[in-house]
Parts: C-alpha cells; sequence; structure tokens
C-alpha cells in the first residue's frame, strides 16, 4: 500500500533543498579559505588551545554537521549548530568577544525544523484526520 502522507510537502523540499544549497556554498567557501591559507599563508600555524579549539569547532564540525545533515537531518543540523554556538561561546569566554555572526546558525536550523515538519511515517498510531500522535 502507498501511503503518500510519508512524503514531503511542497514546502518542506523546497527547504530541505534551500538548506541543502546553503550547506554547499557554505563549505565551498571554507575550502575556497583553506586552499588560500595553504596556498599563501598569512600567519603562522595555530597552536594555543583557543585556537584550536576554534578550528575544531567552526569549520570542522560545522562542515561535518553540514555533510551528514545530506543524510540524517536532525543529527546534522544539531552538530551545525551546536559548534556554532560552542564556536561563539568559547569565543565569548576566552577573548571576551562577541560576535553578531550568529545568524550563520539560521543555515543549520533548516536541518533541524524539517524532520519535525515532516512526518516520516515511524508513528503508527495515527489520530483524528489522519495526523500521527507523538
Amino acid at each position: 500500500m502507498n501511503d503518500s502522507s510519508a512524503e514531503p510537502s511542497g514546502l518542506n523540499r523546497a527547504i530541505r533543498w534551500i538548506a541543502r544549497g546553503w550547506s554547499i556554498a557554505s563549505i565551498g567557501f571554507v575550502l575556497l579559505i583553506l586552499v588560500g591559507e595553504l596556498v599563501y599563508p598569512h600567519a603562522p600555524a595555530p597552536t594555543e588551545f583557543r585556537d584550536l579549539l576554534g578550528l575544531f569547532l567552526f569549520p570542522f564540525c560545522t562542515c561535518l554537521g553540514m555533510i551528514l545533515a545530506w543524510r540524517w537531518e536532525g543529527l546534522g543540523g544539531t552538530i551545525t549548530i551546536g559548534s556554532l554556538l560552542a564556536f561563539y561561546a568559547a569565543l565569548r569566554i576566552m577573548d571576551g568577544r562577541c560576535s553578531r555572526w550568529t545568524v550563520l546558525c539560521a543555515r543549520g536550523s533548516a536541518r533541524i525544523v524539517v524532520p519535525l515538519l515532516v512526518d516520516t511515517g515511524r508513528c503508527k498510531d495515527k489520530g483524528q484526520h489522519g495526523v500521527a500522535i507523538r
């Protein structure tokens, strides 16, 4: 039996592909910066803990979360947003600075919102009007 209610609607599909497009653009931009730094380094390699932590949280964990979000949207979005928030929290704690770029977390939020909007068909109990009861 083919249950069409398990398939995402047009709006959900559009949000999903917008988030994927943002992830491609973001990862491409990070790779562009990485290649530029490898070819023409502007500073010595980071050795301080705060620098290494920042590099681990922002480009590495954030890009990893965006890559994982292509398959597991909730997990990838959580990793992406969590690593960005941890990066900005570490920046605030270690340097006393606060960045206004926290809006970047929005690109990963679509990866968390979409799974909540889409009924994946995992719940067998249906309430009135065929809405899944969680």
